[in-house]
This record gives structure tokens, C-alpha cells and sequence, in this order.
């Protein structure tokens, strides 16, 4: 199966949880893509001990998973992209949502 996890939060529970889930989907062999849109682009600099954010998405990256992160959204906030937070684009987003069999947002 094909999942899509949009995540536009800045919580760190809830990305954890996000993480948790997208890797839990790649062990049971499904194909799975995050995309991060608003406050999600934050995640990096969230990470903490208790939600050990960047911990988890290198996991999912190392098992195949793929993160893409809205450009505009990353340049309101004066950041560049990065490994973990790659710059992608509303275009990304709109193949993501159409080629996804479940698409999630978080």
C-alpha cells in the first residue's frame, strides 16, 4: 500500500507518533512518503530526549521512507533545506495526494 503522511503540526508528541507509525508501515512492506507543510517544517529544531524526533526520522529514511518538505514554508521561516527536511514543493505535494492509497495529516 501506498501512505502519505502530510504532517503541518509543531507538536513533538504528535510527529513522534507520526514516525512511529511511518516506521511500523515500512516493516510491514508498504511505501511510505511524509510530507512536512507549516509548523511541520519545525520538527528538526522540536526534537527532544523524551521525542527523540531526528532519532526516528533517520530511521525511516534508513528503511526507505522519504521526507519532502514545503519549500515556501521553509523560507518563511528562514531555513534551508536539509537531509532530514529536504526542500520539495506544492507540486510534490500534489503527486503525493494523488498517487497515495490512504493519505493522513497530522
Amino acid at each position: 500500500m501506498k501512505l502519505g503522511f502530510v504532517i503541518y503540526s509543531n507538536d513533538a508528541e504528535v510527529i513522534w507518533n507520526v514516525f512511529r507509525l511511518a516506521n511500523l508501515a515500512l516493516q510491514e512492506k508498504d511505501k511510505v512518503k511524509i510530507f512536512l507543510l507549516a509548523k511541520g517544517v519545525e520538527y528538526e529544531k522540536i526534537s527532544a530526549e523524551k521525542f527523540d524526533l531526528l532519532k526516528l526520522a533517520q530511521e525511516f529514511i534508513d528503511q526507505g521512507g522519504k521526507i519532502l518538505a514545503c519549500g515556501t514554508c521553509l523560507k518563511l521561516r528562514q531555513k534551508d533545506g536539509s537531509q532530514l527536511c529536504p526542500l520539495s514543493n506544492l507540486k510534490e505535494l500534489y503527486q503525493l495526494v494523488k498517487e497515495s492509497d490512504r493519505l493522513l495529516t497530522f
